[in-house]
């Protein structure tokens, strides 16, 4: 039986799996993707089903500068020196999955990913010695030391309901909006495949429902880009507005079929006092997501799973609570930030792979983690900071989620890390640090309509800001000291850089003041006072 060894072993070649392999192909990495379909994103070409993505795509903007352009450039995948953006393929606000396919097709050709096409695995083991053995259905065994699976959602989610095996599903159903016509439909699911098919189904459907427990999320509320997006949810106007649609939040006991081929549906309300009730319908559609699945993994290395099985159970690098060696990269990353952040979708999870790769490379190569060396003084400190808050994008995009440390020596030096997880820091790393600072992008608390923010647009009162805005927090030992709320600013802009400066506008004070003293001067002034203070805690 033929046996092929690799240091690197990436399941997919996905969105994730091109990501991951690029850096390891940039490092000379020995690696291997492994890929059942004939070409790379095999995902994109059926899904989503209507063929428009959710992820933007903003071609023009107010800057130049490449790292800037990537926070609204959310399909690209990173590369050293930005040459190989998205928007050579499309102009689309909203792009089609199509011109996603064509670039990432390119992107592997492009850079001579070392990636194994027609190649379907059966089964992922581990030997005695510690090495996965990964066999495909040619008899081909796969021998690494680090395997990284970068499947996806591959397995549709199935609620446990009686009846549900009568439903139609969001992989086959007709997007013919005429089949529709003059029918009862139940979509049942609240996500965004929900509201596609519904968007759908409207034009001549007579009645659509959505329904699920959970009630409805909008993404410009909860700011998440997961929740239900503007560009299919034209539903919730018909609902609102009493054209016979509306979305359900209730638990759906049962399902069963008459002898005419209608559905009999028994719910029970969430919000309405434990009320049953029985609704007929022409169509039941179940649109309730993808899992992740681990049947393929034998059980001395299947991965635990959370969230009624459809996520790995992930440590703070992305490796599986259970399984050593074991790591997931894409949209199974999003365990530790499901729904908050951005890490189910490329913009983010790109972020997180070159995070991975850089721990990868350290943990079992002993490549040590780049830090940038800096004096620990409160000027050069507050330039570096603000400097580095006008313009990464993986800390705006991984807003509470991905972190820059600032370790400060005895020696006065500072040790500054890009792009570390925040949980790290909360579950121990730098633990044995009596002074070091994160920075992050975070959202700040509002109760209210977010489309009627009251806001304080002083320094003094940034700790109220609900817009993106970035946060300086000083630790030592592992406990939180002090922080310190960076004003937030429309333009995402914190300092007085002229090139930066010159995109914007503003009435009363010039730039450079209004700079100086609403982003400059207070940092500044609290870094002179944590630095000259003891760092342990009282």
């Amino acid at each position: 039986m033929p046996i092929k060894y690799y240091e690197y072993l990436i399941i997919g070649a996905g969105s994730a799996g091109l990501q991951m392999a690029y850096f390891l192909q940039q490092s000379k990495s020995n690696y291997i993707v492994i890929e059942r379909a004939e070409t790379a994103a095999s995902f994109f070409k059926k899904f989503p089903r209507r063929r428009e993505l959710i992820s933007f795509n903003k071609v023009n903007s107010i800057f130049d500068d490449p790292e800037i352009v990537l926070r609204w450039d959310w399909n690209s995948l990173l590369t050293d020196d930005y040459s190989f953006p998205f928007r050579n393929f499309s102009k689309r606000l909203y792009p089609l999955a199509d011109e996603l396919v064509s670039y990432l097709e390119a992107f592997a050709n492009r850079y001579n990913l070392n990636i194994c096409y027609n190649t379907n695995i059966n089964r992922v083991r581990r030997a005695k010695d510690g090495f996965f053995e990964v066999c495909d259905s040619n008899g081909i065994i796969y021998r690494c030391k680090v395997l990284i699976v970068a499947t996806g959602f591959s397995k549709p989610y199935i609620p446990d309901i009686p009846g549900i095996e009568l439903t139609e599903n969001y992989e086959t159903v007709s997007l013919d909006c005429n089949t529709f016509t003059g029918q009862r439909v139940l979509i049942l699911g609240k996500g965004n495949s929900a509201f596609e098919i519904a968007d759908i189904a409207i034009e001549t459907a007579a009645q659509v429902h959505v329904a699920s427990p959970s009630s409805l999320t909008l993404a410009w509320k909860s700011r998440h880009p997961g929740h239900v997006r503007a560009n299919n949810n034209r539903i919730l106007d018909t609902y609102q507005l009493k054209l016979l649609n509306g979305t359900l939040d209730c638990h759906v006991n049962n399902i069963i079929q008459n002898p005419d081929g209608t559905f009999v549906v028994t719910i029970s309300y969430v919000h309405a006092d434990g009320e049953v009730e029985e609704l007929v319908y022409d169509r039941v559609i179940r649109c309730t997501g993808f899992m992740f699945d681990n049947s393929l993994y034998a059980p001395e290395c299947r991965p635990h799973r959370i969230l009624g099985g459809k996520l790995p159970a992930i440590t703070p690098y992305w490796e599986s609570t259970n399984v050593a060696d074991l790591f997931f990269a894409g949209t199974l990353m999003q365990g530790r930030d499901f729904k908050r952040s951005s890490s189910a979708f490329i913009d983010g999870f790109r972020y997180n792979i070159r995070t991975l790769y850089r721990y990868l490379k350290e943990r079992y190569q002993g490549i040590k983690r780049e830090a940038r060396k800096l004096q620990a003084t409160p000027e050069i400190l507050k330039e570096a900071i603000l400097e580095r808050a006008c313009r990464t994008s993986a800390l705006w995009t991984q807003f509470g989620y991905l972190c820059d440390v600032f370790v400060l020596h005895p020696t006065d030096e500072v040790s500054w890390y890009e792009e570390l997880p925040i949980q790290a820091l909360q579950e121990g790393e730098f633990s044995l640090e009596p002074h070091y600072y994160s920075l992050t992008f975070e959202w700040g608390e509002w109760k209210g309509d977010v489309m009627a923010i009251e806001r304080h647009p002083r320094s003094s009162q940034a700790y109220t800001n609900v817009f993106l805005h970035p946060i300086l927090r000083k630790y030592s030992y592992g406990e939180l000291l002090s922080e310190h709320h960076i004003l937030e600013d429309l333009f995402g802009i914190y300092d007085s850089n002229g090139e930066r400066g010159s995109v914007l506008r503003r009435s009363g004070r010039s730039i450079k003041q209004y700079h100086q003293e609403e982003h400059e001067i207070p940092l500044e002034r609290y870094l002179e006072k944590q630095l000259s203070s003891k760092a342990i805690p009282v």
